[in-house]
């Protein structure tokens, strides 16, 4: 999704700069073309040949060098970026930014881009809270620029608070959000389900499953890529949680079929890949269940009821909220694959369902790599060889989205989807 793309990356003069360069590092790995400009003082912390290593690309930074060349680039520079990205972002650069000033090559580019502008603040937390910074923060995003605030944690001064520069992978995350904005999910919005579901015994224990959401995951992160608004739906994984989305947590199986019922009203399209367990404990006990307690029965053994959790999807395709949506399912088999995924394709009245055999080696739960057929509502089955999970999250999005074109043309793009030049 990063290939070839061009972003243009400000450095400003800030602690967080040796962390710039680890994105920069991350943006060439996956195929960007970034341009890094460094403000007049960014180099006394990380000196140019380090981003000029990273990125394989010259840098660029004294807008008055003498032979006047840098004084035209900022117009070559803005034009060909397709995002503009500083980070970290000083007050002082947040406040010249704000005021529209073009006393640095930084600063000029911003100026000469209609490319959507990322802004990510790092700085000490006192300076982040002050008035002016957030005032400045607000007349900027009120312009379209997108703010990724700073995280809570340790600072340069040995205080904790608010102000540190976010992880590499949140800012990735973001702009892989913003380059998709003219995807072929662009303005749609998608309900993603992802892992287990706990149902829980007693306070300490509970009955689960194996799923890890990898699968779930890279169906969320590549429809984020691809321009879609995301709400994602999580059980318990053993995964890091993608960023760049609406996030919702939901342990057991009645807690992830409420907020799928909530998130879909006016939602496009559903996947539902989170393994949602069939059943749940009737009673669950409100304290551990010890040996020999009154739990137990005579023998010493342990019996537990086991009641039908609700069928999420039949629920939503009667939600007249949910009138159009799509809705693709998954279904995890050990035997008649085939069988079973038409037979769930038919009862529950799905658009697509996607099924795996997980006795399959690099088919199961906790690995990377799936093997999936696709079964559609008119009939047709696609199997896929062993892919990637991301290359199938991508494989059943290129489907889905079809589908969605079918339904319609996505509502009209916001003002803020891309920046207009001042």
């Amino acid at each position: 999704m990063l290939q070839g793309r061009r972003i243009a990356l400000v450095v400003s003069a800030s602690i967080a700069a040796y962390k710039a360069a680890d994105l920069v590092s991350k943006l060439q790995q996956a195929g960007a073309l970034v341009d890094v400009i460094l403000t007049a003082h960014a180099g006394e912390f990380v000196r140019p040949l380090t981003f000029a290593a990273l990125s394989h690309r010259p840098v660029y930074g004294d807008l008055w060098e003498p032979t006047g060349e840098a004084a035209a680039r900022h117009i070559e520079l803005g034009q060909a970026a397709e995002l503009l990205v500083i980070a970290p972002a000083t007050a002082d650069i947040i406040a010249r930014l704000a005021q529209g000033m073009a006393d640095d090559l930084g600063a000029t580019v911003a100026l000469a881009t209609t490319a959507p502008l990322l802004i990510v603040p790092a700085m000490e937390g006192h300076m982040y809270a002050h008035p002016a910074t957030q005032a400045n923060l607000h007349l900027l995003a009120e312009r379209g620029a997108t703010i990724l605030p700073p995280e809570v944690g340790h600072l340069a001064s040995g205080a904790v608070g608010v102000g540190r520069f976010p992880e590499t992978t949140t800012i990735l995350a973001h702009i892989r959000r913003l380059l998709g904005q003219a995807g072929d999910l662009a303005r749609r919005r998608v309900v993603v389900t992802a892992g287990g579901t706990r149902e829980p015994i007693d306070p300490v224990r509970y009955i689960g499953n194996h799923s890890s959401g990898l699968m779930g995951f890279a169906l969320a992160e590549e429809a984020r890529d691809r321009g879609a608004e995301v709400t994602l739906i999580v059980g318990a994984t053993s995964a890091p949680i993608p960023q760049g989305m609406t996030v919702i947590p939901a342990g057991a199986a009645l807690e992830m079929r409420d907020a799928v019922l909530r998130a879909v009203v006016g939602a496009d399209a559903l996947v539902m890949a989170a393994a949602v367990a069939d059943y749940r404990i009737e009673h669950p006990a409100d304290h551990k269940i010890k040996k020999g307690s009154r739990e137990e029965n005579a023998d010493g053994t342990l019996t537990l009821r086991l009641v039908p959790n609700p069928d999420i999807l039949r629920e939503v395709a009667a939600l007249p909220a949910a009138h159009g949506l799509l809705r693709i399912g998954f279904a995890a088999e050990t035997n008649d694959v085939a069988a079973n995924a038409t037979a769930k394709l038919k009862r529950k009245g799905l658009n697509m369902l996607v099924a795996n055999d997980i006795t399959q080696p690099g088919s199961g739960f906790g690995v990377t790599t799936n093997e999936v057929a696709i079964y559609h509502a008119d009939g047709r089955v696609e199997q896929l060889t062993l892919l990637p999970k991301t290359e199938v999250a991508a494989a059943i999005w290129d489907r889905v989205a079809p589908l969605l074109g079918q339904q319609g043309d996505a509502p009209a793009p916001t003002p803020t989807a891309r920046r207009e030049r001042k």
